[in-house]
């Protein structure tokens, strides 16, 4: 546990102090140890550090009834300081945790010696026409803070991670289950997770941002992306969301693409050995 401003972050870490560092960033509604498989595959020394973000994991809550994309850059930045704060780092964001790292490495471009993007594809593009009905959707929410749901058991718990992933597998279902809940003082088993995150941003989704914020970006870029992916229930249908995800990709200067077959979004818990395999080689290129 460490301070981070002003929050007590919990940051996981693997391997050897000394070995060369990767910076791990998990996605929304998941903890840092989603990446113990990967993890667990790869072949070189490696110093891995993987924080929760805040109001995830073992990190604090801040109290907020709304979470922000500039605090997660504003604490990355913070963790980098403290663990790399002379030297350019290897960065890895999955989904949520990518398109953080995207905005990241654009805006600190100098900090960023590589950059691994799993899904992390931003969100669907916005007019300003769409910000009255944002507004008020976010004002009536606020009238009823979200929950989530409890289980009975850790075994529900696992349940609950197949439905959403058919492919993991009863240990890797087991094994997360219990980083990714705790048991309450009732005897029910909560998700690690602060409900606020399940409030609709105020904020619209600015494509054209993002999309400067790549294209400043000056490390090589590793995207990868799973075949059986569900992205496009939230990009749309998949006829119109792949040449817009195509179009995005073009404003990565030096890009290195991958299609992960056999996987979905989680593709680090469906391919971990491919992942590993295909990071590495990234990584250690001259």
């Amino acid at each position: 546990m460490i301070q981070l401003r002003g929050i007590a972050y919990h940051v996981r870490h693997w391997g050897n102090e000394d070995a060369p560092k990767i910076f791990m960033m998990h996605g929304w509604m998941d903890v840092s140890a989603s990446f113990q498989f990967v993890v667990d595959q790869l072949q070189a020394d490696w110093h891995v550090i993987a924080p929760d973000w805040r109001g995830f994991g073992l990190t604090e809550a801040p109290g907020t009834d709304t979470y922000w994309f500039p605090d997660y850059l504003g604490d990355l930045d913070a963790l980098l300081t403290q663990y790399s704060p002379d030297e350019p780092v290897n960065l890895l964001g999955h989904s949520m945790g990518g398109n953080v790292v995207g905005l990241y490495a654009g805006a600190r471009p100098e900090r960023v010696r590589r950059l691994v993007d799993l899904e992390g594809f931003g969100l669907p593009a916005t007019s300003p026409e769409q910000a009255p009905g944002r507004y008020r959707k976010w004002l009536e929410e606020l009238r009823t803070p979200p929950v989530l749901k409890t289980y009975a058991s850790l075994a529900e718990v696992a349940a609950r991670l197949q439905k959403t992933n058919p492919r993991l597998s009863n240990e890797k279902a087991a094994f997360l289950s219990q980083h990714w809940a705790r048991e309450n003082a009732q005897g029910r088993w909560e998700i690690l997770g602060d409900p606020a995150h399940k409030q609709t941003s105020p904020l619209l989704f600015h494509v054209e941002e993002m999309m400067a914020c790549w294209a400043n970006i000056s490390a090589p870029v590793l995207w990868m992306e799973a075949e059986d992916t569900d992205i496009w229930s939230w990009m749309g249908p998949k006829e119109q969301a792949r040449p817009e995800i195509d179009r995005r990709l073009t404003y990565f200067r030096q890009l290195e693409k991958h299609m992960i077959a056999d996987a979905g979004h989680m593709l680090h818990h469906d391919q971990p050995a491919l992942l590993a395999k295909i990071i590495e080689a990234f990584l250690l290129r001259p």
